[in-house]
């Protein structure tokens, strides 16, 4: 059934989901088998039109993706060494793209974006396929923009991914130690010049210190942002 409403689930850490108006089902960072709080009842993806992989880094991406690939013919975008893991794996939905290209698949719009973390996947060899991050803005069918930016530290172009791409929704990591921290968020809000943030990548781990209450301690002088803070499980509409 048509939802006619775009919706976004946080299913923890840096894991989410997006139901479109057109009832399309896009993945990020699809982290679910293993991840510690997400909900049970969604450990298990029954459909897939897109999935998104930002890097190989084993919170980010289940062991068993080439299966739901497989099994839901779902298209999958990610870094060109994670794109030829999979591909090795038999994944054969891979779409090409590289850093600042922009595609168009399952009848969204994706651009990749820089990021920077440097990443890998853990392969039953070891650590192999070294690559950079990267992030992503999503244009959903009605126009509506999210820019997911992944694993990063705070990079001056976001500047120029705010002034370019205009996203509706910026989802940033604050979690600090690898990857941008509060403080380093508050910036990158600034470059953005994004209205609606989603913080994630915080608190799954002890040493993820970071919290969206800093967060709005760096920002608060931001009268018109809203920091959107949701539990493993919530929906949140996008609008």
């Amino acid at each position: 059934m048509n939802s006619n409403q775009n919706r976004l689930q946080f299913l923890g850490h840096s894991s989410l989901k997006i139901q479109t108006s057109q009832d399309k089902i896009v993945y990020i960072d699809p982290w679910l088998k293993k991840n510690p709080v997400c909900p049970p009842e969604e450990r298990q993806v029954a459909k897939a039109d897109l999935i998104l992989i930002t890097h190989g880094h084993d919170d980010h991406m289940d062991e068993d993706l080439p299966e739901i690939a497989q099994r839901t013919g779902s298209r999958v975008v990610a870094p060109a060494p994670v794109r030829f893991y999979l591909q090795s794996q038999g994944v054969t939905t891979l779409e090409p793209i590289n850093l600042g290209g922009t595609i168009r698949t399952a009848g969204l719009g994706v651009t990749m974006t820089q990021a920077k973390h440097h990443s890998w996947v853990d392969t039953a060899g070891g650590q192999s396929y070294f690559h950079e991050a990267a992030g992503y803005v999503l244009t959903l069918e009605d126009g509506y923009k999210i820019y997911f930016a992944g694993d990063t530290a705070i990079f001056g172009d976001m500047e120029l991914i705010g002034k370019l791409y205009q996203p509706d929704l910026a989802v940033l990591p604050i979690g600090d130690r690898f990857t941008m921290g509060p403080l380093e968020a508050a910036m990158a809000i600034r470059l953005l010049g994004v209205k609606k943030v989603l913080p994630v990548h915080y608190k799954t781990f002890k040493l993820l210190t970071g919290t969206p209450v800093e967060l709005r301690e760096h920002t608060a002088d931001l009268a018109d942002l809203e920091i959107i803070e949701l539990r493993a499980g919530d929906w949140l509409e996008l609008s």
